[in-house]
């Protein structure tokens, strides 16, 4: 009888890949919701999720099961951030890179973003726009190859010829050619639906669509609308189809108003957008994503002699300096705000410099934790597995020493990682 007691729990711990039950000693959990500490907690680990939440400092009877100690710090969920480019970095030769990096170089780099940004307690992030590495590595991560953030991607962005996501931006006449929508350059609503359709071939989760001229891209403007609103709203209708929501990069105001009546969700930077916008956005229940740490970013990279090409300096030092002027306008208009940075913009692993920088701009702590974690879960229809530390979700927690309702730069410094029930930090 002993003996095939011993077989079945092998099979068992075969069959759940030897997952074992973990507990946290947690000083205090911070409730999203609410806004208030839970004291001395314990979290217990099944599998990867959160399977009971239990007050005081329990320790498990089975003295194999591991007890880690976070009694000193305060833990929160893992925190969402809603726009990186995972696939690369800012740098003086990014240009060049284009032609001198092949793919397997930008995933091998990526890869080690991937990282990073995990480290930095970002356990889920939304990509924005790459090569389609970015689909690879979400894939690689999900089956447990490398270590990352869950991936939420858009693949390739779609812009218009001449646009900003025209990969052949500034290239001489004989190596353009004329990228179509399997390449995201669309012109016209036919091509719009093809372009949608194209990244859900892909294994894209999202559409990224550049609504308007841009800073780092050699698209001569950086403010222009670039898409006509039959084109956006044919790309809103056919992701809806699929199940997607669209996010638009915008800087100009017209674009913008374009967007949001097309039925974009959400607005990158929205640096150049007015009141009546605002408005339009709080009405269609459209969503902000400030990115105010590129901004400041590239307005300084822009004053390195050599940094950037000459007009992309000049587009940078133009729009960059005034993004965290219309987060403030657009948050006291009642905008939602969900978290996000532009990492790659800047250097992956300091996205947490957002926060201190929607606080200094007028948001309140809490706020703007909740834009990381229950805004953008809800964003993306998963406000039943991510974004708050409760019974059933997954078990993405982070745990940072200090109060970061007090002290919002504290999440800079993240001390520990766990990942779908995975430890992938701790110090």
């Amino acid at each position: 009888m002993k003996k095939l007691l011993l077989i079945a729990g092998f099979l068992l711990a075969s069959l759940s890949g030897f997952a074992q039950d973990i507990y946290l000693q947690c000083g205090k959990v911070l409730d999203v919701t609410s806004g208030k500490y839970l004291q001395e907690q314990t979290l217990i680990i099944s599998g990867n999720q959160i399977a009971s939440i239990k007050k005081g400092y329990l320790t498990p009877q089975d003295a194999s099961i591991r007890v880690i100690d976070l009694k000193e710090m305060t833990v929160l969920p893992g925190l969402i951030d809603f726009h990186v480019h995972i696939e690369g970095e800012t740098s003086p030769s990014a240009y060049l890179e284009k032609f001198t990096l092949s793919e397997a170089d930008i995933a091998f780099r990526a890869q080690e973003i991937a990282s990073r940004t995990l480290q930095a307690g970002f356990t889920s992030v939304r990509d924005l726009g790459g090569t389609g590495v970015n689909i690879a590595l979400r894939d690689a991560i999900n089956r447990g190859l490398v270590t990352g953030p869950r991936i939420f991607t858009a693949g390739k962005a779609i812009g218009t010829t001449g646009g900003h996501a025209d990969p052949t931006n500034g290239y001489r006449p004989d190596l353009a050619g004329d990228p179509g929508p399997e390449e995201g350059v669309i012109n016209g609503v036919a091509d719009a639906r093809k372009a949608v359709r194209q990244r859900y071939k892909n294994g894209a989760d999202c559409i990224k669509i550049t609504a308007t001229g841009g800073v780092l891209s050699m698209a001569q403007n950086s403010q222009n609308p670039q898409f006509t609103l039959e084109e956006i709203k044919e790309i809103c209708k056919v992701a809806s189809d699929y199940g997607y929501h669209v996010a638009a990069h915008a800087h100009g105001d017209e674009g913008m108003q374009r967007a949001v009546l097309g039925g974009v969700k959400t607005i990158e930077h929205g640096t150049l957008m007015s009141e009546e916008t605002m408005d339009l956005m709080v009405e269609h229940d459209a969503y902000l994503v400030p990115t105010i740490t590129a901004g400041k970013d590239v307005s300084m990279n822009a004053e390195k002699p050599g940094y950037f090409p000459p007009r992309i300096a000049e587009k940078a030092l133009e729009i960059g300096p005034k993004i965290q002027n219309t987060f403030t306008k657009a948050y006291k208009k009642g905008v939602g705000i969900a978290f996000g940075t532009d990492a790659g913009v800047f250097t992956h692993g300091e996205n947490a410099r957002e926060f201190v920088y929607m606080v200094e701009a007028g948001m309140p702590e809490l706020e703007a934790i909740q834009s990381a974690t229950l805004t953008n879960a809800m964003i993306l229809k998963k406000e039943k597995e991510l974004g708050q530390i409760k019974e059933g979700f997954l078990a993405d927690i982070i745990a940072v020493n200090g109060d970061p309702l007090k002290d919002i730069a504290v999440l800079g410094a993240v001390q520990f990682v766990m990942k779908d029930g995975e430890v992938v930090k701790k110090r």
